[in-house]
């Protein structure tokens, strides 16, 4: 098994959130799945269980999924992002990272998912920030993965994860999980106010593998092999 901590998904019944905690477990991460319904959090757990032999996977409501936990994973739709963390405030603490994969997307006002909205703040990631209590760090992350190559255990995975955030510490911790899950590698992508360029990345990849009927990821060139969060 891993020795990583607990990996918190809001959001994970939900096809993003659930591709994530599917390839975590295959890993042998520990998986808390919250949702707002415990009921549907065990049902998604209870899948993921069904098709990793051992995994330890549970379902919670999401207020007892985050309490316990140094990092957080919120794979909510943008439209459900306000009221998720409006309904988390008293059960995150100062010192938790919050991971915001929330992408605004204009699906969220009837829109087509090729096209994006632009919060006032900048970004989803951004918005997360200020709406979240004071302590608690917003890492942004997770946006150009596809929720089908998660889920499809026959797909290998060869991308990059664009990683956004204000403390190259709290990126690096980020990273750290991300990396358990093979084929995805992190990569330090700057500031968080930054998200608001890779949050728009996922509606170009939607209109790319639309086009081409793919699932195509994102994969920077020339970076080194080098360990890039050891110094971290």
């Amino acid at each position: 098994m891993s020795d990583l901590p607990t990996i918190p998904i809001l959001g994970g019944t939900g096809s993003l959130g659930e591709g994530l905690a599917f390839r975590w477990a295959m890993a042998g991460v520990p998986i808390v799945l919250g949702s707002r319904s415990a009921e549907r959090a065990e049902e998604a757990a209870g899948r993921i269980r069904e098709r990793v032999e051992g995994a330890d996977v549970r379902g919670m409501e999401n207020p007892d999924a985050v309490r316990e936990a140094k990092i957080v994973f919120l794979t909510v739709p943008f439209a459900a992002q306000t009221a998720n963390l409006k309904s988390l405030r008293e059960a995150l603490s100062p010192g938790q990272i919050l991971v915001d994969c929330t992408v605004p997307l204009a699906t969220a006002v009837g829109g087509k998912p090729t096209r994006s909205l632009i919060p006032w703040q900048g970004s989803a990631g951004q918005q997360a920030q200020e709406m979240v209590p004071d302590g608690v760090t917003v890492v942004s992350a997770l946006h150009t993965v596809g929720a089908p190559t998660l889920i499809d255990q026959d797909h290998e995975l060869n991308e990059d994860v664009l990683i956004c955030g204000d403390r190259k510490a709290d990126k690096a911790r980020v990273a750290r999980l991300i990396e358990a899950i093979p084929g995805l590698r992190p990569v330090n992508a700057g500031p968080l106010e930054l998200a608001r360029i890779v949050e728009q990345l996922t509606p170009m990849l939607i209109s790319i593998n639309s086009r081409y009927k793919a699932h195509a990821g994102i994969k920077l060139t020339g970076l080194p092999e080098a360990d890039h969060w050891a110094d971290a």
